[in-house]
């Protein structure tokens, strides 16, 4: 905590101001001395969860009372952003934190910062970690057209195939995150993508991190090999599609999607996919069901 007062005491820190703070995905060392010195600072901190909150802050030995514990979370964010209004109203320093990474990107704090720049009051926000850019850094993804940040895809299957046909017509690089009890179900949606490369993110910063690269089509059968694969949280990273598609690729997409999908979606996806025809795909479509049911 010296240093966190030494680095940052001397820096300004308005009053009437949410303070937007990141903390750590996994391992507590990821925390930023500016963070530290506002936490301690703040007259209240505004949290996704005060039983995880009060343990962080006694992991880095900061003590603050129940008292000065917000309870903010997807099902009270509403009349809980009034009540952080009201504390800016009269002079306070609030900070929000969520229970791991950076708020308001798929956790709560997103609504509390809209009512609170409505109310005509500062966001200051504190960067720091953040499980998207982690991933992305370690993903050897080269591309040049950036990235589109997906969040969680929808938990219905209907839904999420769909989801997923939308995303195979998307040229960038694509991030998703995921809970450990739906991975296999999003592998499987995702193994359509055929080819297209994969870098899953599990359990990042943690002592059981591990980062691999492989083929969409590869996905389920990797999951499946070892039970450990299965556990934690996940961040995926699905690379930028390559500028053109060899010649063929089409008909090798076909080959995986037609057992998963029916006939005129399995021939849409390759075509997206592999940038050949849709027509010449239909036409070797029928081919491969005529075939199969000989």
């Amino acid at each position: 905590m010296l240093a966190a007062h030494d680095t940052s005491a001397h820096q300004h820190h308005p009053t009437h101001t949410l303070y937007v703070v990141a903390t750590p995905i996994g391992n507590l060392s990821d925390i930023t001395l500016r963070a530290l010195h506002v936490l301690q600072l703040c007259d209240v901190i505004a949290c996704e969860d005060t039983r995880h909150t009060q343990q962080l802050l006694r992991a880095y030995g900061l003590d603050r009372s129940h008292a000065q514990l917000l309870a903010l979370h997807q099902h009270n964010e509403h009349e809980a952003a009034q009540s952080v209004v009201d504390r800016l109203a009269q002079g306070q320093r609030v900070a929000y934190v969520s229970d791991a990474g950076t708020p308001a990107i798929s956790d709560p704090g997103a609504r509390l910062v809209e009512a609170v720049r409505s109310a005509g009051f500062r966001v200051l926000p504190l960067p720091g970690a953040s499980s998207i850019t982690t991933a992305l850094s370690a993903s050897g993804m080269t591309g040049d057209q950036g990235f589109v940040f997906v969040g969680f895809l929808p938990s219905k299957a209907a839904e999420r195939q769909h989801a997923v046909q939308t995303l195979a017509s998307q040229s960038r690089a694509i991030v998703l995150l995921e809970a450990p009890h739906r991975i296999e179900a999003l592998a499987q949606a995702l193994s359509v993508l055929g080819p297209r490369r994969v870098t899953v993110g599990r359990e990042l910063t943690k002592q059981f991190e591990n980062i691999d690269t492989l083929a969409a089509s590869e996905l389920p059968a990797w999951l499946a090999a070892k039970p450990e694969r299965q556990r934690g949280e996940f961040v995926l990273v699905i690379h930028d599609a390559p500028a053109a598609t060899a010649q063929g690729d089409g008909l090798r997409v076909l080959q995986l999607l037609l057992p998963e999908l029916p006939l005129k979606t399995a021939v849409k996806l390759a075509a997206e996919i592999s940038g050949e025809s849709k027509n010449t795909l239909y036409d070797q479509a029928l081919q491969l069901k005529n075939a199969s049911a000989d």
